[in-house]
């Protein structure tokens, strides 16, 4: 198991984030830190050495119901793909959105174009893992999300202070329970119900023992997406995680 840190599109972030860490999670895309713009040789150097996974843009929807657009939207994740494969990412963050997360039938589009981009990625050799965001507005339920990651052979990323928000600690567990083994990427941190997101681990409400018990021998990445630079709360919650889930950090 690899341990890591989320640094957002910030490239010095990235360069002054501890050593530690076995990679690190850039978000990538327009208009802030667009592919294609990257020096290939200040990424290295940022990266002295480590691993390096991508987020995707997270403002844009997945599915729309126009398919003119749908193509796009397709179109401009394998240009980012491509992009992250030959910086050498190992793994891309896919927002799981939808223009309509309620209509039972639009499903199936949002399906069909989350296995398009998935496609694109393995093309790219970069691993695409869909993360839940049922919090939010436009986010696909957490039981939606598993049901198509199933049906489109597409991995997870999963968001644990997501999941809390959406349904608490049982839903944490029933999501585990059933869409466990689909599970390739962590994104660990704290919340609290009053809407707190985003904390040092063991500052919130998360049941992070319950997260290790349903998912024995997890041998995937866990990214620590901790909204701080203060490097001791950083280090003591992935020493954290790490010692929940039977990992050295």
């Amino acid at each position: 198991m690899e341990i890591g840190l989320t640094v957002g599109d910030d490239f010095d972030r990235l360069a002054a984030s501890p050593v530690r860490f076995d990679f690190y999670e850039l978000g990538i895309g327009e208009p802030t830190l667009v592919p294609g713009e990257i020096d290939p040789d200040r990424l290295d150097r940022a990266l002295d050495g480590r691993d390096l996974c991508v987020h995707l843009p997270y403002g844009q929807r997945l599915a729309t119901y126009v398919p003119e657009v749908n193509d796009a939207i397709v179109d401009y994740q394998r240009r980012l793909l491509d992009a992250a494969g030959d910086l050498g990412a190992e793994k891309a963050v896919l927002h799981a959105t939808s223009a309509d997360r309620d209509d039972v039938e639009f499903r199936e589009v949002a399906a069909e174009q989350l296995r398009r981009v998935a496609d694109a990625g393995r093309e790219a050799g970069v691993e695409v893992v869909v993360e839940n965001v049922g919090h939010q507005h436009a986010g696909l339920q957490l039981s939606v999300l598993g049901e198509i990651a199933r049906e489109t052979d597409t991995a997870i990323c999963f968001d644990v202070g997501h999941a809390y928000m959406e349904g608490g600690n049982k839903a944490i567990k029933r999501f585990l329970r059933s869409h466990g083994d689909r599970i390739s990427h962590l994104h660990c941190h704290d919340v609290r119900r009053r809407g707190d997101t985003h904390l040092p681990v063991g500052a919130g409400e998360v049941d992070y023992g319950l997260v290790a018990s349903e998912l024995t021998g997890f041998d995937g990445t866990v990214a620590l997406e901790v909204f701080t630079d203060d490097e001791a709360l950083l280090l003591d919650s992935a020493e954290r995680v790490a010692d929940r889930l039977g990992a050295s950090f």
